[in-house]
């Protein structure tokens, strides 16, 4: 039994909900996102309340039913207020920079890397060390964060590298340097 699915989703007054079958299309002051849901799941809405039920018993549509309830609350969420994911560069001249709308990072290669964003999605930098992606659709603010961690993943020996806000990356010991071949 689904307790999340089973959730109703309150909508705000300033976004708009169109249901279409197992399409919805959610329109707010952020933008718009569409979505067809799986055929097991269907919506209904009631003035402001948006609600997601299953189909059938069976244990596929199970699964779906709370998969489909987040999805669709994290449309509504994303149309309303938006998400962000922050994320903090360590080490010794590493650097990022925003340069039109792409994002610039000093990583120690050679060369600066350049992100530019997807639709809908915008960086922000605070200081040099510290990366806000912002967007309407989580899904894309989560990859995009990602993409920009990949760039120079924390690593465990001295912990540099860029890393999510708040992550926090276990540390090994390294060589102790003492020893060794004659």
């Amino acid at each position: 039994m689904s307790r999340i699915g089973k959730r109703p989703i309150t909508i705000p007054a300033k976004v708009q909900v169109a249901i279409d079958g197992t399409k919805i299309v959610v329109k707010g002051p952020k933008g718009e996102l569409s979505r067809t849901l799986a055929a097991n799941v269907s919506l209904s809405q009631e003035g402001e309340i948006l609600q997601v039920n299953r189909r059938d018993e069976t244990r596929t549509s199970k699964q779906l039913h709370g998969l489909s309830r987040t999805l669709v609350a994290n449309m509504v969420e994303g149309v309303s207020q938006g998400f962000q994911r922050r994320l903090e560069i360590q080490g010794v001249g590493y650097r990022a920079q925003v340069q039109g709308r792409n994002l610039v990072l000093n990583m120690g290669y050679s060369h600066q890397v350049q992100i530019e964003p997807p639709e809908g999605i915008q960086f922000a930098v605070e200081g040099t060390t510290n990366v806000i992606v912002s967007g309407y659709d989580k899904e894309i603010v989560g990859n995009t964060a990602a993409k920009i961690r990949a760039v120079r993943p924390p690593e465990p020996y001295k912990g540099k590298g860029i890393r999510y806000a708040g992550e926090v990356v276990r540390r090994k010991a390294g060589k102790t340097g003492k020893g060794g071949k004659k």
